[in-house]
This record gives structure tokens, sequence and C-alpha cells, in this order.
């Protein structure tokens, strides 16, 4: 039997050759045996059978073959297998990729293609092709990343996770703006994953500090390249434990990577916490009892003053009605002589500092809160506004800058009340807590509680001196939060330099005091500042006398008439007269200013509040 089988054999060859052709002839497939005929040398039968493709005939793929004689003959020329006939999508993907423009096609990468089978998905099979060309990249293999692979944990980044398997792109300009995010981008899209940190036990407490931090405000402002990213201080194939000599955030190489972007960073300046977390108080118990106390000193300011702000809202609308009912009734108080004389309350330096204060600290404000909220829609876009943030640093610190400017000249002036002028009576501590000094006094006390029986229904509507406590309060203010935001803010600007001879958890320190300052010096501006000044019921919409210095004489007795009781004793009052007061042009344009300051003011105070009550701000 087998003797006959072994005679037949080229008998049935030569029938299948003979066939073979008149199918191909009559639009058929070649029957896949047919070829392997031949190619059985090269080709496993069973390999083939058992691969990916082992369902297609051959002429699936090499669709030049319509006719096997002449193939045979070599009167074909077989052309390189097009294989987006089918694989369309995976074809699209590679037409756009650096492998495509470097001329990488598939069978360079899927070099077993007729006995290719399914990878399921297993990593370790991804990451040994991409190996074999990208050598200089093989640290990988030794990496948290790589080791995690390698013991089979598909949760664990390979090469594709980052790169894709198709869609490759190229780095290109390693200082681009798409090349800086790829940098945190691609690591973001698994760490940021609460689900698959928790499954692996990785903590995702490094994604949300780097998101709250400069870094990544900046990144999620749309500005990459401007700071570092993931990839900058983890590297992004040889990512190590902390604890591994070799690992790029080890403590002895800190120096080196933080100097890549810092120049001269010192021992003192890696002490920086990278991703300390501000309400871990057992990690990190500077920062969380820095951040308790900034929470304490806004929640306790904005409580006292916002009261105090309802209560003189609500009383000030009672007291105008009751004045509306005597003008009525007729009964209103007699005309004063020379009401609405003018007197100089403010003379021109005051008001050119006031100016420098109104245009600074809108421009901080205007810089910094977009990077305070930078995960708001509105914060990006008045980023894209300025330019960039790099533009909007700049102006930031122009503004900051003029902040110094006004802050040192009213050093100045008080050293001059204090110690030069003549027409000020009384020693230093005299004058100091006298009725035209700016500092507190025992007065202050007895007028918070007139003003509190007054808001109560309880008693009179007290008058004030020169200045009132919440004007002192306002002064006093300005010096705190120069030696916070100040103080806060030199350290932030040049952090080389106090590196030198700070540890770099200073900064991480400087960064909350910065942040939760600006928040209380912006919401405390715009609300209860702007409501003393410009809208309570007596003064709304605007109290111009600090844009041209000049208060009539029937509202400064209503309103400070101890002060014009005192200059009246001392026979002074005539010398405050107006001799000519402010012209039509400048009240025009200045109270333009004004009530623009106003409108900016209250628009970022509304953007503040929208940014609280979506989750925004911590």
């Amino acid at each position: 039997m087998f003797v006959l089988f072994r005679r037949t054999l080229p008998l049935l060859f030569l029938v299948v050759l003979w066939a073979g052709p008149a199918r191909s002839e009559q639009g058929m497939a070649i029957d896949p045996a047919t070829c392997l005929g031949c190619h059985s040398d090269k080709i496993s039968v069973q390999a083939f059978a058992s691969s990916v493709h082992g369902k297609n005939a051959c002429t699936s793929c090499h669709v030049d073959i319509t006719d096997l004689l002449k193939h045979m003959k070599k009167e074909i020329k077989v052309e390189k297998v097009q294989c987006e006939r089918c694989h369309k999508k995976q074809n699209s993907e590679h037409f756009a990729s650096i492998h495509a423009e470097k001329g990488v096609t598939c069978a360079q990468c899927h070099t077993d293609i007729h006995t290719h089978t399914y990878w399921k998905n297993d990593k370790r099979i991804a990451v040994a092709k991409c190996i074999q060309c990208h050598d200089k990249e093989s640290v990988y293999r030794k990496s948290v990343h790589g080791k995690g692979v390698a013991a089979g944990n598909m949760d664990s980044a390979a090469c594709h996770d980052c790169h894709n398997l198709h869609d490759i792109k190229p780095l290109g300009d390693p200082n681009s703006r798409a090349n800086r995010e790829f940098h945190t981008k691609v690591c973001m899209k698994c760490h940021s994953d609460e689900k698959l940190m928790a499954k692996n036990k990785v903590t995702t407490v490094a994604v949300k500090s780097y998101m709250e931090s400069y870094h990544g405000k900046n990144y999620r402002l749309g500005f990459p390249e401007k700071v570092a990213g993931c990839a900058d201080c983890h590297t992004a194939h040889s990512v190590l434990p902390k604890a591994d000599p070799q690992s790029s955030v080890n403590p002895n190489n800190l120096t080196k990577v933080c100097g890549r972007c810092h120049a001269n960073a010192s021992g003192l300046f890696t002490k920086f916490y990278a991703h300390g977390e501000m309400t871990d108080r057992e990690k990190y118990p500077i920062l969380y009892y820095t951040f308790i106390s900034m929470t304490g000193l806004l929640v306790s300011t904005f409580a006292v003053f916002w009261v105090h702000t309802l209560l003189w809202m609500f009383r000030g609308f009672v007291e105008n009605r009751e004045k509306a009912a005597l003008l009525q009734r007729g009964e209103h108080h007699h005309v004063m002589p020379d009401a609405h004389k003018q007197y100089r309350r403010f003379n021109r330096i005051h008001i050119f500092l006031h100016f420098l204060v109104i245009t600074s600290f809108l421009g901080l404000s205007l810089t910094g809160l977009p990077l305070k909220f930078a995960g708001q829609p509105w914060a990006v876009a008045m980023m894209k506004m300025y330019g960039g943030s790099a533009n909007a640093g700049l102006i930031h610190r122009i503004c900051a800058g003029i902040t110094f400017v006004y802050f040192g000249s009213a050093l100045a002036m008080s050293i001059h009340f204090l110690f030069i002028r003549k027409d000020i009576p009384g020693n230093f501590l005299q004058r100091l807590f006298g009725p035209d000094s700016l500092c507190p006094n025992l007065r202050d006390i007895k007028d918070v509680i007139g003003m509190v029986k007054w808001f109560l229904f309880k008693g009179p509507k007290p008058t004030f001196e020169r200045w009132t406590y919440w004007e002192k309060f306002d002064f006093i203010a300005v010096f705190w939060g120069m030696f916070a935001i100040g103080g806060s803010g030199l350290m932030l600007w040049f952090p080389e330099f106090f590196g030198l001879f700070l540890p770099g958890w200073a900064f991480n320190v400087a960064t909350i005091i910065h942040s939760d300052e600006a928040l209380l010096a912006t919401g405390f501006i715009f609300s209860v500042h702007f409501f003393n000044t410009h809208g309570r019921p007596e003064k709304f919409p605007m109290d111009f006398v600090i844009f041209n210095g000049q208060i009539g004489k029937e509202e400064m007795i209503e309103e400070r008439g101890d002060q014009w009781k005192r200059y009246e004793e001392a026979g002074i009052t005539e010398q405050f007269a107006c001799r000519k007061t402010s012209g039509v042009i400048y009240d025009f344009f200045l109270k333009g200013f004004g009530f623009t300051a106003v409108a900016i003011g209250l628009g970022l105070l509304a953007l503040m509040i929208m940014a609280f009550l979506s989750g925004g701000g911590h």
C-alpha cells in the first residue's frame, strides 16, 4: 500500500499543478497546499496553519500571483505584500509615524509573518521586539516598569504604553511643547488611574502633589515646556526606586538632577519635598501645620470682616431709609454753611502711591490667580491672553517690584512722620499712638464697640479721627503682607540663592504661605476693602477721595467729626482748604480708572468664588 502511494504521489502533484492555473483563471484562490508544495522548506505547514493568517490563502496577501504556471516560470513579478489591504487602522497609524518616516515597514517588526500568533496583549513580546532596534533604551529592562513586565505584570508600563504600537510620534525638538508635554502626559495615563494604582499598591499622591506644584500648574495651564515634567526627574526608561544608588531621585544624585534646571543647586536645595503633601501630618508635619495656620488665618479674618460687612450693609441701608423719611417729612438736618467746600485729605504723594498700589495689586492678581486656580478654564484662557505663563510671570515680577517701591516709600514716610516732621507735636511714642498715626491705639477699641452698637441699633453712629480702625487694619496688613507675600515671593523668585542657606522644604512652606496669603489679600481687598471704601451705602458707588485727595466739609464733619473738632481747636482747618479743586478732565479719567479697577476686582472675586464652588481651591 505504501509503495503504491509513493508511486502515485508524483501523478497527484502533476494533477494539482494542472488544476491550479485552471482555478486561478476562473478567479478562484490558489490552494495553499499547492504553494507549500514548493515553499515547504521555508514555511512550516503546521506553524502557518496555526498562525493568525492560517485561515487565509497565500494569494490573500500575494495578490500578484494570479497564474500559478506563470509564477512558476517566474514570469510574474511578486511585489511586497500590502498589509494595509486588511489592516487599515494599523496602517493609517503607521503611515503617520516616525517608523514610516524612517522607512521601517510592517515586516521589519513582524518578521515572523508566516508563523505569527496572537500576542494576547503580552507586553513582554512587544518589549523584546522594540529592544531589537532600540538597544540604547534597553536600560528599561532594569527599571521598575521593565522588571514588572518581565515578571508578568501586564499593568506595568511597556514601550507601547508610552509610544503606542503603530502611531509612534517623533520626539523632535527636546524643548518643544509637544516633547515637554509628552514627558508628563504618558506618565499620567497610568499614575492618575486610581483603580489601576490601587490594584498594584502604588500611591497616586505623586500625581496630585505634582499637579498642585508650580511645575504641575504650568503643565495644566498648557505650558509644559516651561517647567520640569515627570521624566526630567525620574528619567524616561530608567525609573528606579529612590533607595537604588542608580536612581535619578536617590538623595546622592539629586544635586545633579536638580542642577539641570536650577543652576548651582546646593545640597540644601535638594531637601525640597517634590511630592510633599500639606495635608499629611505624619510625613510632612511642617507643611501640615503651616497649612493649618494659614487656613486658620484665612477663615478667622474672613469670618470677622464678612460679618462686619454684612452688619454694616444692613445698618447702612436702614440709615439711608431713615434719612429719606426725614427728607420726605421736611425734617432733615439744618443746612451747613459751606457744606460742599473741599478740604485736602490726601496730598499728591498719597494719591500717587495709592495709584501704584492699585496697578501693582491688580497686576499681581490678574497674573497670580490663574496660577492659583490652574485647573479652571478661565485660568487657561487668561494665561493664553498673556501669551503664556512666562509673560505672566514677567508681569507678576514687575508688579512685585512696584510693590516693593511703594512699601519702601511707606517706610520712608513713616520714619519721616515719627522723627522728622515739625508740624506734628509730641515725641516718637506720642506720634506713634497719636490721632494722626495709622498705628492702632486704645481709641480704636472704643470705635469698634461704638460701631457694633450702631450695627445692632444700640447706640448712635460714631464719628472718627483722621484714621478709622478699618483703615488702620488695611495699613498694618500691608506690613504683614509684605513679610508674608513679599518674603515668600522673593524665595520663590530666587530659589537657587536662598537654597544656599535654607533647606529645600522652606520653599514648600513659602509656596503655601505665598498662595494662601495672596488668596487672603485678594479676597479681602475685593470684598471687604471695596465695601468699606466704595460699597457701603453712604459711599456707593465710589468714594473718589483717594483719587483727588478732596473731601467736602459736611462729609468730613459727619464721618470724621473728631478730626474736624481737633483741627478747629488748633485753628488749622483752613490750612487744609483746597485753593483749587480737581478739574473736569482729571476727574473724568481718574473716575474711569477707579471704576475700571473696581470692576476688574469684582470680576476676579466672582471667578475665585466660581473656582471654590467647583472644587478648584484647596
